[in-house]
C-alpha cells in the first residue's frame, strides 16, 4: 500500500468515520427519534433467534469491551501494572478467540434465520440484512489476524495498534504511519471496522445507545381499575 493511500485510509478516513457516527447519530435522535429502535422479528423462528442473539451479544460486548479496553488504555499503566506485551497480546488472543467463536456462531444462526427464513426475509429491509452480513464478516476478520498474532507474542504488533488508534484520538498526523507495515488482514479488519461506524447512525445499531438506565431512578407508579362503568381512574373522575 502506498504511503499516500495509507494515509488516506488509516489517517484521514477514521476522522471522517467519527464525525458521521457522532453527527449522524445526533441528527437521527433529533429528527427520527421513533426510528430509534432495533426492529423485532422475534415471534418468528424464536429458538434461533435466542441462541444466536445472545451468543452474538456476548461475543461482540466482550470483544468492543477488549479492544476499547486494549487499544485506547495508555502503554505506559500496563508497565506501570507489570503486565508484558507479551502478556497482554495473548490474552487478547485467548480472550478474543473465545469471543470471536461466540460472536460469529451467533452471527450465523442470526444471517442464516434472516435470509433462508421466507417470514423473516419478508419482514427484514435491506439495512438489517446488511449490517448483520458486515458483523459477520467483520468477526471472521478478527479470527483471521489470531494465526497472524500467534506468530508475534511478544506483543510488538499489539503496540503498534495501540500507538495508531491513541494517536487518532490525540490528533498525531504521523498515526498512520504506525500500522504501514501491517498484515493485510489487520488492514482490512480496521477499514472494515470504520466503515461499520461510518453507516451507524443509518442502521438498527443505532439500538445500541438506548441503554435505559433512566429506569433505575424513575419513579414507580400504579394503574388501578375499578369496577363499574369506568368512569373513575386512579381515584379521579375520567374526562
Amino acid at each position: 500500500m502506498s504511503a499516500y493511500l495509507n494515509t488516506l485510509v488509516f489517517g484521514i478516513y477514521p476522522y471522517i468515520a467519527l464525525t458521521v457516527l457522532i453527527l449522524g447519530t445526533i441528527i437521527r435522535y433529533d429528527r427520527e427519534p421513533y426510528s430509534w429502535r432495533s426492529g423485532s422479528s422475534q415471534l418468528l423462528r424464536r429458538k434461533q433467534l435466542i441462541w444466536g442473539s445472545v451468543l452474538f451479544h456476548v461475543g461482540v460486548l466482550v470483544i468492543f469491551a477488549g479492544h476499547v479496553v486494549g487499544l485506547l488504555t495508555p502503554i505506559w499503566i500496563f508497565d506501570a501494572l507489570g503486565i508484558s506485551h507479551g502478556a497482554k497480546q495473548l490474552l487478547a488472543v485467548v480472550a478474543g478467540g473465545i469471543a470471536g467463536v461466540m460472536g460469529i456462531v451467533g452471527a450465523t444462526l442470526l444471517v442464516h434465520r434472516r435470509l433462508f427464513d421466507a417470514r423473516v426475509r419478508a419482514a427484514s429491509t435491506v439495512s438489517d440484512t446488511m449490517i448483520i452480513i458486515l458483523l459477520w464478516l467483520q468477526l471472521l476478520l478478527g479470527l483471521g489476524t489470531i494465526p497472524v498474532s500467534l506468530h508475534h507474542l511478544d506483543g510488538h504488533e499489539m503496540v503498534k495498534f495501540m500507538s495508531w488508534a491513541q494517536g487518532i484520538f490525540t490528533f498525531n498526523f504521523a498515526a498512520s504511519s504506525y500500522v504501514a507495515e501491517a498484515a493485510w488482514i489487520f488492514k482490512a479488519h480496521i477499514l472494515l471496522g470504520l466503515t461499520i461506524l461510518l453507516i451507524f447512525p443509518f442502521t438498527r445499531l443505532v439500538h445500541m445507545l438506548s441503554v435505559p438506565v433512566r429506569y433505575i431512578w424513575r419513579p414507580g407508579y400504579q394503574v388501578a381499575r375499578q369496577k363499574g362503568d369506568g368512569s373513575r381512574i386512579n381515584g379521579k373522575p375520567a374526562e
